[in-house]
């Protein structure tokens, strides 16, 4: 799948008997110019562009979101918070996984091309086409498990890392190393 541009993303919007909206085309342009490994909520979204006084509704950010994501522009991720977050659906060989400390949400990228292999040779043995492969490994991260997770770890405990950030942080970590 190739980068989306706006003039992609209207035709194939067009195509589908939808429109490019402005708002849409907003949204798209965030995504395109978030750093590697960030990954945005819609409520995220909502207050990064109300910032930037861009005067879009949190229910037309939901809405977008979910089509960017049923189109496969955006990746919709499952991570700890308890809401789903979204990044640039990026073509192979972008393509990644996530390991995320249920306790602070620190989120890692990695590569693994075995999993991505496993999951093509197995769609097609089946007859479907592979769309996404995401795999979100729930761990806990090094920082909880010295402080005495879980017994230990005092119920207002925050991470070192989410803590200067202000949130989860988010790290890559590319492997092309393939683990069996």
């Amino acid at each position: 799948m190739p980068p989306y541009t706006a003039s992609s993303l209207k035709a194939e919007l067009n195509s589908r008997g939808w429109r490019l909206t402005p708002q849409r085309e907003k949204i798209l342009h965030v995504f395109q110019n978030l750093p590697k490994g960030n990954h945005l909520s819609a409520e995220e979204l909502h207050l990064l562009l109300e910032k930037r006084g861009e005067g879009i509704s949190l229910s037309t950010i939901y809405r977008s979101v979910k089509l960017m994501s049923r189109m496969g522009i955006l990746r919709e991720l499952e991570l700890a918070e308890g809401h789903k977050h979204y990044e640039l659906n990026q073509p192979y060989p972008h393509h990644h996984h996530h390991l995320v400390c249920i306790q602070c949400n620190k989120t890692i990228e990695f590569n693994n091309d075995s999993i991505l292999k496993h999951s093509l040779k197995q769609s097609e043995k089946e007859g479907f086409q592979l769309i996404d492969c995401q795999l979100t490994v729930m761990a806990i991260c090094p920082e909880a498990l010295r402080m005495g997770w879980p017994s230990a770890l005092p119920s207002n405990w925050s991470c070192s890392r989410a803590i200067m950030s202000g949130h989860a942080s988010h790290m890559h970590l590319l492997d092309d190393e393939e683990d069996e």
